[in-house]
């Protein structure tokens, strides 16, 4: 189940799609809120909230990592009703996601245009062949904000330890591309502050 709620002035010229799921959205007047105070420029937000994240915001199956619960493929119907959320091509779309939603934020980015700039944030690079995919499907936007704690990589989930060479390698791919692209480490373990982690990358997006 999708579900979208708009939140400050959706007339304005840029409009951050946030991909949410129910541990996100009760946070999300808090992240607008620092998002604000790091900068003055007006947008909109649209908060885009997934269910199920490890279906509907996985572009292909593979097996669970932690837990029990495997990956789906249900990304591309995802895609679809995001497709409709860009419906003004005079404004600037910017598409955003912490954990599985940055995952699928820089998937996106590789299969349509009319995305100004991704902020993947914690992002799911672990993913089983994503870089793969990222070397033959170039990202099609122009601004690409990466993040990773600094001690993300520092598992001993052999899978999840991977995440910092990944997320290195992403960026190499990406600033190949041509497109400006940033990647930070901030302090701490994934599940750190992801609502200052979130503003800083859009803070630098729509600057």
């Amino acid at each position: 189940m999708l579900q979208i709620t708009d939140f400050e002035n959706m007339d304005s010229d840029h409009i951050l799609i946030r991909i949410v799921g129910d541990h996100d959205i009760g946070q999300i007047e808090k992240e607008i809120s620092l998002i604000k105070q790091m900068t003055s420029v007006d947008f909109g937000l649209r908060a885009f909230k997934v269910d199920d994240w490890n279906t509907s915001l996985s572009p292909w199956k593979s097996p669970a990592v932690f837990g029990k619960d495997d990956f789906g493929d249900g990304a591309e119907g995802t895609l679809e009703v995001l497709r409709k959320l860009l419906d003004d091509s005079a404004k600037k779309y910017y598409l955003c996601g912490y954990s599985m939603a940055g995952l699928f934020a820089l998937w996106a980015a590789c299969r349509m245009e009319g995305i100004y700039g991704v902020a993947a944030v914690s992002p799911s690079a672990w993913f089983p062949g994503f870089t793969d995919y990222m070397h033959i499907n170039k990202v099609l936007v122009p601004k690409v904000y990466l993040s990773l704690g600094d001690k993300e990589e520092k598992t001993r989930n052999p899978v999840m330890a991977t995440v910092g060479d990944r997320i290195r390698e992403a960026k190499e791919i990406i600033t190949a591309t041509g497109a400006e692209c940033i990647l930070e480490f901030n302090p701490g373990g994934h599940f750190n502050e992801p609502d200052v982690r979130m503003a800083k990358g859009i803070d630098w997006l729509i600057k």
